[in-house]
């Protein structure tokens, strides 16, 4: 399963541009499945609910922010800096770029571990106003070391166009983390008896335990290989080698720029972890305050991050291949996968933000029946799917293309307009913790905009009015207004689980009945799916195309 077994007398091979992608986005949908089974467990589980989902947020908000600031963006950096040596045929400068780049952020990481270990009191009691969230930022501390590690290995496999390495590697991370989270939680819940602040800890501590794991998986499957590297490397071209230190330098020139639209972006859900509470204790209760944002920062945001980790498997393949075509002059098949990637982005997003906030109060009911509230809450942050699942696949094609500080530059504007809103709308009591999601959505809207803009300057993108908006929103909406039916003829608000398990699954169906019928993809996108000539045979046999439509090679 997992990708262990060694394939003798092979040449260490990647994927195609898709079966990168689907590796990626199978593996993001086995995630967020067993995300929300952890998340559902720790919101019903007695003594936990909002107020631990808060103090746990509260305290991953920190950790995930000095995270990315040591190691996010070194995937997609790892990853171009290899793909331009690979695309050359320079594996043994690929590899140099790999090993250097391990050691730079082993000590970055190590800094970073340390700095939110001894930190942890000050960030606590001072930054963030939850001195319950101590505990969960030393639980959390040791995971930066080794997360700053696993981001190079999977840069690098990233970069050889093997995202199975990935894809593998986040799928066992985050199954060791469910399964720790319900261990571990258990287990402080019987010795503590139900206490929540050490509860949250010890949901966070599981995230430590995961990303080891992840570590141990990702050297095995780099130490099964290492032998067809070698034959690689050896038989490479040379290139010559620059110094370790100017070779940091160019790791480090691109990771940074890189990394900042990740900083912001854990920084925008650090404004949230910082007003949010503040803002509402203008008019609520310190407890009641609390809760609130743990609804908008447990539930809220985990139920709104489903597609955009669906969506991320472009963003993340888009980098290496965009940058492997440019280095080899061919713009065509650049454009082509670009205009693909924000085609599949729009149908992703699109009916993921309607669905959402049409069965808002219902999906709440079904996943989380002992803290349901939050209704409106979700249905605004909802709005912000589509923008964020657009940005995140224009920011891998700017990356990809070299321009690397448009996102952000882009999300820098979209964040300063985001504190400025939570800071107006959160302390107005009729519209609370929804501001700070009102605030979201602009957010990303702006930072979608600007890099779309810039996108469209560098790249003759295929996006006509019809196929890329309207098509899909046609689909869409005839998915909303089915699916509402078959909800409300079955009982509408009063329904039970099964009847919202049975619309949206209603919605599903007739999603893709709708984009198939409305023929959204050409042969030749089919074509770029795994498996796309058998399934055009299909559409073929049923009606959909014409037998006399060229394939495009």
């Amino acid at each position: 399963m997992f990708g262990f077994k060694k394939k003798e007398g092979k040449k260490f091979k990647g994927e195609s541009f898709m079966q990168g992608v689907m590796a990626l986005m199978f593996s993001q949908v086995i995630i967020k499945l067993l995300g929300l089974v952890y998340k559902w467990y720790l919101t019903n589980r007695e003594g936990f609910g909002d107020e631990g989902n808060a103090i746990y947020s509260a305290g991953f908000s920190i950790y995930a922010l000095l995270l990315t600031i040591s190691s996010t963006g070194v995937p997609n950096a790892v990853a171009k800096l290899v793909s331009e040596h690979t695309a050359k045929g320079d594996y043994r400068g690929a590899h140099r770029v790999f090993k250097i780049a391990l050691g730079t952020f082993a000590v970055i990481g190590l800094i970073g571990t340390l700095m939110l270990f001894f930190g942890a009191h000050y960030i606590a009691n001072v930054w963030l106003a939850i001195p319950e969230a101590e505990l969960t930022l030393v639980a959390l501390s040791p995971a930066i070391f080794f997360v700053a590690i696993i981001c190079v290995f999977r840069g690098y496999f990233n970069g050889r166009e093997n995202m199975k390495a990935t894809a593998n590697s986040q799928t066992m991370e985050q199954l060791f983390k469910t399964i720790f989270t319900v261990l571990v939680v258990e287990v402080v819940a019987i010795c503590s008896g139900i206490n929540t602040n050490l509860m949250a800890a010890g949901a966070n501590l599981a995230t430590t335990l995961a990303t080891v794991g992840s570590f141990f998986y990702l050297f095995l499957f780099y130490k099964m290989r290492r032998e067809d590297l070698s034959k690689e490397i050896v038989a490479s071209e040379n290139y010559g080698t620059k110094s370790i230190w100017k070779t940091v330098k160019n790791i480090l020139s691109v990771s940074i720029p890189m990394s900042l639209s990740s900083i912001l972006t854990s920084i925008n859900r650090n404004i949230d972890s910082t007003t949010v509470k503040r803002g509402l204790q203008s008019f609520l209760s310190e407890g009641d305050a609390l809760k609130q944002y743990g609804i908008l920062s447990g539930k809220v945001d985990t139920l709104t991050s489903l597609p955009l980790s669906f969506n991320i498997a472009f963003a993340t393949a888009l980098v290496p291949a965009i940058t492997t075509a440019m280095t080899k002059g061919d713009m065509k098949v650049a454009t082509k996968r670009v205009s693909f990637s924000l085609l599949v982005t729009m149908l992703i997003g699109l009916p993921c933000m309607i669905g959402m906030m049409i069965f808002a109060q219902p999906i709440l009911n079904l996943l989380f029946p002992n803290a349901p509230d939050g209704a409106f809450i979700f249905q605004v942050s909802s709005l912000a799917i589509i923008f964020t699942v657009l940005e995140q696949t224009v920011n891998g094609a700017l990356q990809g293309l070299g321009k690397i500080m448009i996102p952000a530059i882009a999300l820098t504007i979209g964040v300063a307009i985001k504190f400025i809103l939570n800071l107006v709308l959160v302390p107005i009591p009729q519209i609370g913790a929804a501001g700070a999601a009102f605030a979201t959505v602009a957010c990303h809207a702006i930072a979608f905009i600007i890099g779309f803009i810039v996108l469209r300057k560098n790249m003759k993108l295929d996006l006509g009015f019809s196929k890329f908006l309207l098509k899909p929103i046609i689909a869409t909406t005839m998915m909303g207004i089915c699916s509402y039916a078959v909800y409300f003829l079955m009982g509408g608000i009063n329904a039970g689980k099964l009847v919202t398990i049975v619309s949206i699954l209603i919605a599903i169906i007739v999603y893709i009945l709708a984009v198939i019928a409305l023929k959204i993809f050409t042969k030749e996108e089919i074509f770029m799916i795994p498996y796309g000539q058998k399934l055009y045979k299909i559409l073929e046999k049923i009606g959909t195309y014409k037998e006399t439509e060229n394939p495009v090679k």
